[in-house]
């Protein structure tokens, strides 16, 4: 009875089905089933994005469940990696349950189970190799879900297995989606897209993660509006300028140094209070992009170097410029987007003013949920187990937000020719308001 109360399809399914028959008949009820089922895989080909949201992680959950972790497969798999007990009094065997499964994509898995007494979360991690080996999954990590309870987290393949050419730059600025501009491929070989208006954007990965890949796939996807004045990118770059200098024609300001950077900062700041004096004396609650009013993107390429690797009063100034701007910026169409590598509050003291988060390959555990949110990792947003080499390079994780699961996706690759496209082809002209903070490059 226990049982069957944590598992009411179990009944409940059977009687539905007997029910229909005995009320319509049983080619009826079998027409009518077969139409349902035809309905659901119609839906999952006619609009793979709204089926992935709201019905194929149940359905590949309670799926799996009943196939993969049950019965006595799940019992000779629990046995053959070492992880059941003999009872000391009857000599049964103590088999850990299945509490709940989670499917979040069709390549990633969350088993909840109940450890058999005497286990702890450092017994199945010690046997997590075997674990996936047994499985024949790609990977496999565990972690204490609540006391007597762990999740794992099995990741059954790899779905990128080639790299994402550079996006093509849109014709004209009608082509340009400021609210979806294209970065790369998710896991179901859809473009991967993300909001350039209405919010911040954090990135976070380990040296060699692809940051440079998000950030430049941004820039090609708007290039039109940088050209025509509708976008305009502020870059700080505290690194001197070694990854960004290839596409400095197209930034508006451009910083190099601590005491540039805090120029530009003041500038940035400034120029939203500006606009929202003009925005209160039009009685305009949100502006609109446009060249009147263009988005003002303020880019900080490593943000660690300005926020927290300076000296104490620049790095206490920045934050404080960053704060009000990450505030109050989004109806002035103000935003700001952040690259780093750890991200620490110790780092990045703002870091809860990002509303849209990305995941690269990072080096600790703790890294996803800093970035993602709580529970992040557990649910199967695996970016620490992302291999930090260049053919995993661009692969990380964001969070839907309807279904609150990880997705995982690939930014794309961009090439050196390809940024050099992007600023033959995408450069404001002459006369638009460029100004680069560093004198010794302006003289040169």
């Amino acid at each position: 009875m226990a049982w069957t109360a944590r598992h009411p399809g179990f009944v409940a399914v059977p009687l539905v089905v007997l029910g229909l028959a005995l009320v319509l008949g049983p080619i009826l009820a079998a027409l009518l089933l077969g139409a349902l089922a035809g309905s659901v895989a119609v839906w999952g080909r006619a609009h793979p994005a709204t089926f992935d949201r709201f019905a194929a992680p149940a359905l590949r959950a309670t799926w799996r469940r009943w196939t993969v972790y049950r019965g006595r497969r799940w019992a000779q798999l629990m046995s053959d990696t070492g992880l059941t007990k003999e009872h000391r009094h009857t000599g049964d065997q103590l088999v850990p349950r299945v509490l709940r499964v989670r499917s979040s994509s069709a390549s990633i898995d969350t088993v909840y189970v109940r450890m058999v007494r005497g286990q702890d979360v450092a017994y199945w991690q010690e046997r997590s190799s075997v674990l996936w080996e047994a499985l024949i999954a790609h990977r496999v990590a565990i972690t204490r879900h609540r006391p007597g309870v762990v999740a794992i987290v099995i990741e059954w393949e790899l779905p990128f297995t080639r790299t994402i050419p550079a996006p093509d730059i849109p014709e004209t600025t009608d082509d340009v989606d400021l609210g979806a501009v294209e970065i790369g491929d998710n896991e179901r070989g859809e473009p991967f897209t993300a909001p350039v208006i209405g919010g911040h954007r954090l990135v976070a990965g380990a040296s060699g993660a692809g940051k440079g890949s998000v950030l430049w796939s941004t820039l090609r996807g708007v290039g039109p509006c940088i050209r025509d004045g509708i976008v305009r990118v502020w870059m700080v770059d505290l690194k001197g300028g070694v990854e960004t200098e290839q596409g400095a024609p197209l930034f508006h300001r451009y910083a190099t140094t601590m005491p540039q950077a805090l120029e530009l900062l003041t500038e940035f700041r400034d120029a939203m209070r500006d606009r929202q004096d003009d925005m209160r004396d039009q009685n305009i609650r949100a502006c609109t992009p446009s060249p009147a009013t263009p988005v003002e993107l303020l880019v900080i390429d490593e943000m660690a170097m300005l926020t927290a690797y300076g000296d104490r009063s620049s790095v206490r100034d920045a934050l404080r410029l960053l704060a009000e701007v990450m505030t109050q910026g989004r109806a002035s169409l103000f935003a700001v987007h952040g690259y780093l590598q750890e991200p620490s509050k110790d780092v990045v003291d703002v870091r809860e003013l990002f509303t849209q988060r990305i995941c690269l390959g990072v080096t600790a555990a703790s890294h996803v949920d800093m970035v993602l949110g709580e529970g992040a990792r557990e649910r199967g947003a695996l970016a620490d187990e992302i291999p930090g080499d260049t053919r995993h390079a661009g692969i990380g994780f964001v969070i839907d937000k309807g279904s609150r699961l990880p997705v995982r996706f690939r930014a794309a690759y961009v090439s050196d020719d390809d940024i050099t496209e992007l600023v033959q082809r995408c450069t404001p002209p002459p006369d638009a308001d460029v100004i680069d903070l560093n004198p010794e490059r302006g003289a040169a």
